[in-house]
């Protein structure tokens, strides 16, 4: 932050960077019981990469998502998610987001999940920049009908509201 308590935008050094899968991860909030109970979950990041361009806006990323990694804490329902009825990991093994836009504010491109692919834009939230590393924190909204999940309407959410943090290294 600045002397007025604003954020500071600082730009990592260019170049590509590499996302450390071991401080990096996805978490989830959704509701189910028709929107009466919250549920929480995570995905890990299996990988990707941060190029760092000069303008910011020719800058690209891409994320690659554990699919078989989701987890809710509940043996159960985690199981039933990664089944062909919902997440299909068997057959959808991998997630991917890629880049199209990059600002300071926001990243824009296209998620794939369970083999359909749509836009969908993160909001920078948090970010920081350190000699070695810097880390990221984005949020966006996915709605799980659109890339084909479409099981247990009204039991299940439609919605998943995303968190990504992080952490790339050189």
């Amino acid at each position: 932050m600045d002397a007025t308590g604003n954020p500071t935008t600082a730009t990592p050094r260019l170049g590509r960077w590499t996302i450390d899968t071991n401080r990096s991860s996805i978490t989830f909030r959704s509701r189910h019981l028709f929107g009466l109970m919250p549920v929480r979950g995570t995905f890990a990041i299996s990988g990707g990469t941060v190029d760092v361009a000069e303008p910011l806006a020719e800058s690209g990323l891409r994320v690659e998502i554990d699919a078989a990694s989701f987890s809710t804490g509940n043996d159960h329902r985690d199981s039933d998610v990664r089944s062909a009825k919902f997440l299909d990991t068997d057959r959808y093994p991998l997630f991917t987001f890629v880049s199209d836009h990059v600002d300071a504010t926001g990243v824009s491109g296209t998620l794939t999940a369970c083999g359909v692919s749509r836009p969908v834009t993160l909001a920078v939230v948090h970010s920081e920049v350190a000699a070695d590393t810097f880390s990221v924190r984005a949020t966006t909204r996915v709605t799980r009908t659109e890339f084909g999940v479409t099981a247990a309407r009204g039991m299940a959410g439609r919605h998943l509201d995303l968190t990504l943090e992080v952490t790339c290294v050189r």
